[in-house]
């Protein structure tokens, strides 16, 4: 296919946070282009939206379900080849699932969906129509998690023992959904969050990182959540432990009252012969720790480094790899898979490591075990993805 590959953006208009996220990410490499989108709930701020970004007015939609429609009668080589959705929680399922049905691939912001019961049928219709579905967790695109993912599965650590994955906030230690601030109206109301708050919004990443990490599944986990704000009606803060399927055990913390603490996703992992350490917060370094040699400090964009670290570094040594190349290369990842898909090629592995639905229905099975151990007194819950 020697064309940018063309998507349309549902949500990310004026106002919104995550969804020029998305569109900077997925200009990174010059290889994708928006060429359309429903940026809104409200049309007409979804057509202003569309004029910021020197859309066409015509391709400019008042909904996703218009954008939809519109889109498939356009020639093959002019509509769009896939949806970005960039939406609260509650709008993730219906737009994905009628692109999926009309011939449209998928790329969600995460959690998968509002409810399990919506991931799960998500995964159905992608198996029914062939077509590709990925998900944002981003902090998997990092250079060094995908080489921290590397190292444990080629057995360097030994077997799992441990992992401790924490992902502290403080920007809802007050009632700041009362002000009128848009990003924390939405997560802190079970309508348009779901059954989780900080669970469902950071925890999920945490989850995620986790099990992409060490390639473990979460079995059973005990948790223990608290709305420690008055009067919030989701939880701000989440003590889980976890219980992993090789036997493992791990500790999973996330809380969006702690008050100073910014974006500090970190994760440790100890095996039977040595154990690593990240921080999303300086996300070049990798230390690798053993048992009877001093720790080693890993940097992005040196040599020594695997081959799918290397193909997600943009950048020369000490030149820092952040956040948006990290969501970049689940674009730029997602993006090839269409290309394949389209030439009827077998995508390599390299292209093949984004995350996809059976990871959106693990992130919402966590949900659900969370909120219902929780409920039952941190009582241990499986995980049933």
């Amino acid at each position: 296919m020697s064309r940018k590959i063309r998507y349309g953006m549902v949500g990310g208009g004026r106002g919104a946070f995550i969804g020029g996220v998305h569109r900077i990410a997925a200009n990174i490499d010059g290889q994708i282009e928006l060429v359309c989108g429903a940026f809104s709930s409200d049309p007409e701020k979804s057509k202003a939206s569309g004029a910021d970004f020197f859309l066409a007015p015509g391709r400019c939609y008042g909904s996703f379900e218009e954008m939809i429609l519109a889109e498939k009668a356009l020639p093959a080589d002019q509509r769009m080849d896939f949806i970005s959705i960039v939406t609260p929680n509650h709008m993730h399922f219906a737009p994905a699932k009628m692109a999926l049905e009309n011939g449209f691939h998928v790329l969600s912001d995460k959690p998968a969906t509002f409810n399990l019961a919506e991931a799960r049928e998500l995964a159905g219709l992608v198996q029914q129509t062939g077509h590709l579905y990925g998900l944002t967790h981003n902090y998997t695109g990092y250079p060094l998690v995908k080489q921290a993912r590397e190292m444990v599965r080629d057995g360097l650590l030994g077997k799992i023992r441990k992992v401790v994955v924490e992902y502290p906030q403080g920007w809802l230690a007050t009632r700041l959904e009362d002000s009128g601030q848009k990003q924390a109206a939405w997560r802190t109301d079970p309508a348009r969050s779901g059954a989780a708050g900080c669970v469902g919004d950071i925890g999920t990443h945490a989850e995620n990182l986790a099990e992409y990490i060490t390639g473990l599944h979460i079995k059973e986990l005990a948790a223990d959540l608290t709305s420690f704000v008055e009067g919030r009606l989701l939880d701000d803060d989440a003590n889980i432990l976890l219980r992993f399927d090789n036997g493992a055990k791990g500790v999973l913390h996330c809380s969006q009252i702690s008050v100073g603490e910014e974006n500090g996703l970190n994760i440790r992992i100890y095996g039977e012969r040595g154990g690593l350490e990240w921080h999303q917060k300086e996300p070049n370094t990798l230390l690798l720790k053993w048992l009877d040699k001093p720790t080693e400090i890993l940097r992005t964009g040196n040599g020594y480094l695997g081959a799918t670290a290397a193909a997600n570094t943009r950048t020369p040594a000490s030149h820092p790899e952040g956040y948006l190349e990290a969501f970049a290369n689940i674009y730029r990842n997602f993006a090839n898979h269409i290309r394949a898909t389209h030439a009827g090629t077998d995508p390599s592995a390299l292209v093949l490591d984004y995350p996809k639905i059976q990871d959106g229905i693990r992130g919402m099975a966590f949900i659900e075990a969370v909120v219902a151990s929780s409920k039952q007194n941190a009582a241990w819950t499986p995980v049933i993805a």
